[in-house]
């Protein structure tokens, strides 16, 4: 029971961090149009 107790003291705090941030909500900003290049680009194919 002791366990239990601990693990809902440890979890409270980042359970209302996270629900702080999702209130906040992100700042203003733009997203690039352009997708990112996650892998090496292969040999044109012509």
């Amino acid at each position: 029971m002791r366990a239990l107790v601990a693990v809902a003291a440890g979890l409270a705090p980042v359970l209302l961090v996270v629900l702080l941030l999702a209130v906040l909500d992100a700042p203003p900003g733009q997203t690039s149009p352009r997708p990112l290049l996650t892998t090496v680009p292969g040999p044109l194919k012509s």
